[in-house]
């Protein structure tokens, strides 16, 4: 830069009125006062002194039959109810009827997206016998208890159940015609916390979870040939898998370097599983939100594994299953190596906390506690930005218990952040700009029914269409941005990590990740806060006035959009030379509505241009000055 325009801009802020926010408070539902007044939540960012979640150890086993897509379970459930409340009823949620044709939809679907719903043919509960129709549930249902559950009291749940997979593959059913993806395939309770009590929001195919922290234990029976790839570590290899397949599978656990542990001809030639007509594959994982898997009798199985603590030298086993023609596929564990990595080292630079990633083939996009299930494409740069995205969930919301249902902003967003922070080292800031622009800003800016923008912190599950997009990806994405931008890396990273240490394992909603953010920087963010999530704000800045003095430019820009963005401006003289200052959010802190910059040099002045980059501006045209 210039050093003209480095004393150009000296004072550059000149506020036309005072409108601190400085000690702004942010509005607080009813019910979020009432759990801060019972102690178990706070605004400074730490759980209350009272604060309790509740937890359950699941032992399931089940069974997919491939000719008819039926999956057959069995499951015991220990649930703990931790919290000062007596519980008369107890909710169990089924996500998968959303399957249902009487089940609430985002949109029209197929017959083929649509099957019959669960079916529970034996219920116990406490030695307790409970005679339950399913056919009339949705995706979440109240079972009224013979006993209640008194506070700290652990209860059994004793429950034998089916449902068939849907025909038409999205985030779970069948892919092929022997390669299926089950998700959310088990009865669970539903989540019981401090501030709603019962979850008992209907799921529709466009919201996501909320779910406790769990112990699972989980055995899947297939028929000969199929393998199954799961969340959680394999338990029994040796009695799955024949033995080279077996050892190939354990060195991998150690191997930088790509291993095919299965591949084609091995796969078709049925030389990788026991050849018993039904194999039983066990897994377990401790203390994480769900569980599920895919399987298949055709797919290849790529496997490495990458260091994800340097301090401790721990690793992570990642591994990719897919069908051999899927060209973007082979290098998936690859690049998954490179994504644990760079989320484990540099951003959000926490260690990667499970033991494994798996990649398998579908149609859905879409994250699971150390799975993913992307779809298949041509343009590798695409592909890989996509499996960034979805691994990047491992954050939010699987290590931090986020309520997708509700703030889907808690964890889109930041999965949308960390996407574009890797695609940089990747592929470089000019490409990574220019992907997040199209991709995550530009039908947001552009998005004509204005109406659809509500405030970031509405409930996801009360917006739809455009507006849930939005809010969830990239007006959540380019709050976290323009924090980072205010705040600098250094110090930005120093509150996320304390926001992240605070409530990993637990339930944190919006004003925890508010009070988290203030405590861990040492500043009062409110005004931001109040200013990103809870206003009809959108992106527009204008200079409306340049005025030249003697040696001097007076520069007055509104912000008629009123967001707090980041922004350069950038002087071109007349001799063809440039020069940029960098404005952080900081610069509205005072004053919201306008700013004055005056800019001292000795040259003179061609253009001024007022640039967001990101930050795509509402009507760029008003952005630019040319000197007459």
């Amino acid at each position: 830069m210039q050093r003209s325009l480095l004393t150009a801009i000296s004072g550059c802020l000149l506020t036309m009125g005072s409108l601190s926010l400085a000690a702004q408070e942010l509005y607080v539902p009813r019910n979020i006062k009432k759990a801060i007044e019972k102690g178990t939540r706070t605004l400074n960012g730490q759980p209350g002194k009272n604060y309790w979640q509740n937890k359950g150890a699941y032992d399931i086993q089940v069974k997919v039959t491939p000719e008819t897509r039926l999956v057959t379970g069995q499951e015991k459930i220990k649930y703990t109810n931790n919290s000062p409340d007596t519980l008369k009823m107890i909710a169990i949620r089924f996500v998968n009827n959303l399957h249902k044709p009487t089940s609430p939809r985002s949109h029209v679907t197929s017959p083929d997206f649509l099957d019959t719903g669960l079916d529970i043919t034996h219920l116990v509960i406490d030695n307790q016998v409970y005679n339950v129709d399913a056919k009339g549930w949705g995706t979440v249902a109240g079972i009224r208890l013979k006993s209640p559950v008194l506070p700290h009291q652990t209860i059994d749940l004793d429950i034998n159940w089916n449902y068939p997979l849907s025909k038409q593959s999205g985030r779970e059913g069948q892919i092929d015609s022997t390669t299926f993806y089950v998700a959310y395939s088990y009865p669970r309770v539903s989540v019981y916390d401090d501030y709603n009590g019962w979850d008992m929001l209907d799921h529709s195919d466009r919201q996501e979870f909320y779910n406790d922290f769990n112990d699972y234990t989980l055995a899947v029976s297939v028929p000969k040939n199929y393998i199954v790839y799961a969340t959680g570590d394999l338990l029994n290899p040796d009695e799955v898998l024949q033995p080279e397949i077996a050892m190939r599978l354990k060195k991998s656990y150690t191997s930088d370097e790509v291993m095919h542990i299965a591949n084609f001809q091995e796969v078709k030639s049925g030389k990788v599983t026991k050849q018993n007509d039904w194999n039983t594959w066990k897994f377990k994982a401790d203390h994480i939100t769900d569980m599920c898997f895919g399987t298949s009798k055709n797919y290849v199985w790529d496997a490495a594994s990458v260091v994800v603590d340097p301090k401790t030298g721990r690793r992570a086993s990642v591994q990719a299953a897919f069908n051999d023609t899927a060209t973007d596929f082979h290098h998936n564990v690859a690049w998954a190596q490179h994504s644990l990595h760079y989320f484990s080292t540099e951003w959000p630079g926490v260690p990667y906390p499970f033991s494994k990633m798996t990649s398998f083939q579908g149609y859905a996009d879409m994250e699971y506690p150390m799975m993913v299930n992307d779809g298949t494409t041509p343009d590798l740069k695409f592909s890989q930005m996509v499996q960034d995205h979805e691994i990047a969930h491992t954050y939010f919301p699987f290590y931090m218990g986020i309520n997708e249902t509700r703030y889907a902003y808690m964890d889109e967003g930041w999965a949308t952040t960390f996407e574009y922070l890797i695609g940089q080292k990747e592929f470089g800031k000019a490409h990574a700009d220019s992907v997040y622009k199209m991709f995550r800003v530009a039908r947001y800016i552009r998005n004509p029914a204005a109406e659809e923008d509500q405030p970031i912190i509405s409930m996801s599950s009360q917006v739809s269409g455009a507006g849930y997009g939005h809010n969830s990806y990239g007006k959540a994405s380019l709050s976290y941005l323009a924090l980072k931008d205010l705040l600098g890396d250094q110090l930005f990273k120093k509150a996320l990590h304390y926001y992240m240490d605070t409530w990993n394992g637990k339930h944190p909603i919006p004003w925890d990740y508010f009070g988290a953010m203030n405590a861990g920087s040492g500043r009062n963010l409110n005004w931001f806060f109040q200013n990103w999530f809870f206003t009809n704000n959108y992106i527009d800045i204008r200079l409306s006035k340049v005025e030249k003095g003697n040696g001097t430019y007076t520069l007055t820009i509104d912000n008629p959009g009123g967001f707090a963005i980041p922004f350069d401006v950038v002087v071109t003289y007349t001799d063809g030379t440039t020069s940029t200052k960098h404005q952080t959010p900081i610069t509205w802190k005072e004053n919201q509505l306008e700013q004055v910059l005056k800019i001292t040099t000795k040259k003179a002045i061609a253009k001024i241009t007022l640039d967001g980059n990101l930050f795509m501006d509402y009507t760029p045209a008003d952005n630019v000055w040319t000197a007459k």
